[in-house]
């Protein structure tokens, strides 16, 4: 399957509970209609994360599909229009952003609404290869992240090859998904070696000054 993630923000002037309200019924319905998701989950920035300002997002939406062709057939359909029609409803359009992705699982842990979610977006480092980037990541950086105790689950979502063609550049390579059963969870995951050899090990292909992560939990809409 392939996973369609979208980076939602509220319309400038919207409250954030008006927000939360939107996306999680009268949005959430209008996608439940369109044909061949087999997936659908939102992930909400936590009240936390807007302690010093404006977060990255306010969270992201995630959409799976069996194949890009199913992908391209629910897009033309009726329902699909309609709830792109509704984006404008409670989303902040000029700054929506999407990318679809191939999923590798680094650590299967079964998720659970209760836990938090750390979204991270990924970026390789400038210079550096796209095939390369995509297999450090998944085959050397990975494996590495999955050491870390705490860790529950761990999901690379890698950018498809087919956003490089023809010399384009995707808004990010790829979003790095961990699951944690708490907040207390994730600090002391921070306090461990393996979280240190992780951070370590970034800058061999990460681009460090263009890291960013909210902290979510998740509403699943399709599944």
């Amino acid at each position: 399957m392939i996973n369609v993630i979208s980076f939602v923000r509220r319309k400038p002037g919207m409250a954030l509970d008006a927000f939360t309200e939107y996306w999680r019924t009268i949005h959430a319905d209008a996608v439940r209609r369109v044909p061949e998701i087999r997936r659908y989950v939102q992930s909400q920035t936590i009240a936390a994360g807007y302690a010093k300002g404006e977060p990255l997002c306010d969270g992201i939406a995630e959409i799976w599909y069996d194949d890009p062709a199913a992908m391209h057939r629910a897009a033309g359909s009726p329902a699909a229009a309609a709830a792109l029609a509704d984006d404008d409803n409670f989303l902040d359009m000029s700054r929506f952003a999407t990318i679809v992705t191939d999923e590798v699982v680094q650590k299967n842990g079964a998720p659970d609404p209760a836990m938090k979610k750390i979204v991270e977006v990924v970026t390789r480092k400038p210079g550096m290869d796209p095939a390369a980037f995509h297999r450090y990541w998944s085959e050397i950086h990975g494996p590495l992240a999955a050491k870390i105790p705490q860790l529950r689950r761990y999901v690379q979502c890698h950018v498809r090859p087919s956003a490089y063609r023809d010399g384009r550049i995707p808004i990010y390579d790829g979003v790095a998904e961990t699951w944690f059963d708490s907040t207390d969870a994730m600090r002391a995951s921070a306090r461990t070696a393996e979280y240190a050899a992780t951070r370590a090990d970034e800058p061999n292909f990460i681009d460090a000054t263009r890291l960013a992560f909210i902290i979510t939990t998740e509403r699943v809409i399709i599944g």
